[in-house]
């Protein structure tokens, strides 16, 4: 069964109009989405190695996720594996910005690693 995933023009945390910014940031807010979609960003990966690579996450969350991921079409299963799609290669890329800022942000604040 598919998780239900935030989707744009249908109420979302935070947007009762579900505006897509919204609906994609309560998609990303998720627990392990994050981390899921950087994985992939990194390499294909099957559902084990995924849970390996992901500190051995529940399997329950990562099918969830995993679920919810491909339901947005962010990601695809081939060959019992899981890469990003090229929306979702888009998302890691839009991405690319915010992980800049904060990195400054970790070093101006002093309350980090600049990674």
């Amino acid at each position: 069964m598919e998780a239900r995933a935030p989707r744009p023009g249908t109420p979302v945390r935070g947007s009762e109009s579900g505006r897509p910014v919204m609906a994609v940031l309560d998609l990303l807010g998720r627990r392990w989405t994050m981390r899921i979609l950087w994985e992939l960003s990194q390499a294909p990966a099957g559902f084990r190695e995924l849970q390996r690579r992901c500190e051995r996450m529940s399997s329950s969350v990562l099918s969830t996720r995993l679920d919810e991921l491909t339901g947005s079409r962010l990601i695809t299963s081939h060959d019992g594996g899981y890469r990003l799609t090229r929306l979702g290669e888009d998302l890691v890329e839009a991405l690319g910005p915010l992980n800049a800022w904060s990195r400054r942000w970790a070093g101006e604040t002093g309350s980090g690693t600049a990674e």
